[in-house]
């Protein structure tokens, strides 16, 4: 008789996300358990419990899910739990806090879409501006496109020294050169918005961070993606719906929460059931990963 399959829900946080209980039950694993307010000390423990409490049959049908807000965290979570594996007692692991991993991934995977499609290049030598971005997502997307060869700057809305410190964390943690500038009033977004060629809004729910009057007449903008769905939308004349709709008194194209969230849920999707059926090799799956797995998704 086969084994069942079972997913360890691991977060920091006090509460497990039914978002993702949900998602895994859909991927196919038989049962869920959640840890909460986990600290990173107590991972290896965890980890070692679960995998040494199997027979070898039996651990290639574990895996282990990393939530939380914090994607620092949740990365030294994933790195902890590589390191507690002791072979051939070993799962993989998939960190993805507040969704922000896999939200990051598709929203980066559809700007690359509609540039390849509409400026006929991806990421690379593009100057790209994040709005939120001390939020998770923000960050993730930050360091995706960095990664990818663009340049990229974290816009801030208040104190400049927010953006900075962020920047210097990302930069060290991960080798690239993420800048930051000032977008704390209108004029100075103004000016962002005349020089980029890609803003991301990855503010919080219900805050337009960027307005058409800022846009208008930019001679470089080429995207502008938003990932708050609700009311107003981050960038003005960004429909949540919109999948690459020109953008009124732009020559860019916009690409709204929900078209983002699609590719969003059938990532994360994606990556759980790799998780389920990497039954010999196991992965390690961060947002990296996701954002293969959403470019492959969507070609």
């Amino acid at each position: 008789m086969e084994k069942v399959s079972i997913l360890h829900l691991i977060t920091a946080a006090k509460n497990a996300s039914p978002f993702d209980v949900n998602m895994a039950f859909d991927a196919g694993f038989d049962k869920i358990v959640p840890y909460t307010n986990v600290e990173l000390k107590e991972v290896t423990g965890l980890v070692q419990d679960a995998i040494f409490s199997r027979s070898p049959s039996g651990v290639k049908r574990e895996s282990i899910f990393i939530g939380g807000r914090d994607i620092d965290v949740a990365m030294d979570m994933l790195e902890t739990a590589r390191k507690a594996m002791v072979p051939p007692f070993e799962v993989s692991v998939f960190a993805d806090p507040s969704g922000a991993f896999t939200t990051a991934a598709a929203m980066m995977a559809k700007v690359e879409q509609h540039l390849i499609k509409n400026f006929g290049g991806d990421l690379s030598g593009r100057k790209v501006s994040v709005f939120g971005a001390t939020g998770p997502v923000g960050g993730c997307t930050a360091v995706i496109a960095a990664k990818y060869g663009a340049e990229v700057e974290l816009v801030a809305h208040r104190a400049v020294a927010d953006v900075e410190e962020k920047a210097a964390s990302y930069n060290q943690r991960y080798g690239i050169k993420i800048g930051y500038t000032d977008g704390s009033n209108d004029a100075l977004k103004q000016q962002i918005l005349q020089r980029t060629d890609i803003a991301l809004c990855a503010a919080a729910a219900g805050i337009q961070v960027i307005s058409l009057a800022q846009m208008a007449g930019s001679p470089t903008l080429k995207v502008v993606a938003d990932v708050n769905a609700v009311p107003p939308t981050g960038a003005e004349g960004v429909d949540v719906f919109a999948d690459g709709v020109a953008i009124p008194g732009t020559n860019a194209f916009g690409i709204g929460a929900l078209a983002i969230g699609n590719v969003k849920y059938t990532t994360q999707h994606n990556l759980l059931k790799q998780m389920l059926e990497a039954t010999e090799k196991k992965v390690y799956l961060d947002f990296l990963a996701a954002f293969e797995t959403a470019r492959n998704s969507i070609k």
